[in-house]
């Protein structure tokens, strides 16, 4: 156990996947997450190789964006399938932290796969407004319809692990996009039988387009913020450092850093100042602030430095105010 001024730093219980308040811990679904994404990986290589038969047979632009759509989300679940099982593998001397970030990764990419397929739908949709096509409206609903219940069978199926990891999360909105723009093909297909409006065929496919850039963004932006070390979302480190200073045997608290291991799992690091004390008597204090920190904050891997009087400025984020301090002492 490594010290400072006399105090240990304390080394916290092997992390529990699932921080933020209210989250699901990971282990809870790791049971059956593999399975369950297998299982949509066989859904959705069936699905757009019927639909693009379908839509190449029907001349429907809109039903091959789906379908284009739908190989991509094959490819992501794939991706997220395999970073699942790179995710479960233990922490080791190189990577201390373990691979819970590959999954991250595997994020980034399902997002860079989205873009791509996004780029193909429009070329063709604008070349399909350029050049209008007949659409055989029945065989474009049979279709959408089928897509409409794979999709959702396949959300069904991620719903549950979605809740706790950003990998299956970004899987389970490829699947809950796929079913609202089967439906939306399917609205397109019943329009088509009754009006020849051949040009809403496209028009679809960018509507299409921009549901999917929207929800990649959302996956790109939780990502990125989680490889910035970032503080997690809803986490006030002025309110946690408030709470921590209340607790009996605490006289201040400070120099707060929290981050995600990964899109499960908070990770917190501070200096705690206390009175001059035996090492053994603060035993009994990390255990507190590690029960509270959970209970009210989510956070499951805390580390406490302890020491007998504040360092740098002690305010919240002293190590920049240490900084700041020297590099104004060097200009002077």
């Amino acid at each position: 156990m490594s010290t400072r001024h006399g105090f240990p730093l304390e080394t916290p219980p092997p992390a529990t996947p699932g921080g933020g308040s209210g989250s699901v811990p990971a282990e809870e679904g790791d049971g059956h997450t593999g399975t369950r994404l297998l299982v949509t990986l066989g859904l959705n290589l069936l699905i757009p190789l019927a639909q693009v038969a379908g839509g190449l047979a029907a001349g429907s632009m809109a039903l091959i964006s789906d379908a284009t759509h739908n190989f991509g989300d094959f490819a992501a679940v794939m991706i997220a399938y395999f970073a699942f099982r790179i995710g479960r593998r233990g922490a080791s001397v190189r990577h201390t932290f373990g691979f819970r970030r590959a999954e991250v990764l595997a994020a980034l990419v399902q997002v860079a796969l989205l873009a791509g397929a996004s780029a193909v739908i429009l070329v063709e949709a604008v070349d399909r407004l350029r050049h209008p096509t007949v659409v055989t409206g029945e065989l474009v609903m049979g279709l959408a319809a089928v897509g409409v219940a794979g999709n959702g069978l396949s959300a069904w199926l991620l719903h549950r692990d979605a809740r706790h990891s950003l990998n299956v999360r970004g899987a389970f909105w490829h699947m809950v996009g796929d079913m609202l723009t089967s439906v939306a093909v399917l609205i397109g297909g019943a329009i088509l039988t009754v009006r020849p409006w051949y040009w809403l065929d496209p028009l679809l496919s960018f509507a299409i387009v921009i549901f999917i850039l929207k929800n990649s963004w959302s996956i790109a932006r939780e990502s990125g913020l989680i490889l910035m070390n970032s503080t997690p979302r809803g986490l006030d480190l002025a309110t946690v450092k408030r709470d921590m200073e209340k607790i009996p045997g605490v006289r201040s608290v400070h120099y707060l850093h929290a981050w995600n291991l990964s899109s499960s799992g908070v990770a917190f690091s501070c200096h705690v100042v206390v009175p001059d004390q035996a090492v053994s008597r603060t035993e009994a204090l990390a255990q507190t602030l590690r029960c509270h920190l959970r209970e009210r904050f989510g956070i499951d891997h805390p580390v406490f430095q302890f020491e007998t009087a504040d360092c740098g400025n002690g305010e919240l984020l002293c190590g920049l105010s240490c900084l700041n301090g020297k590099e104004a002492g060097h200009a002077h």
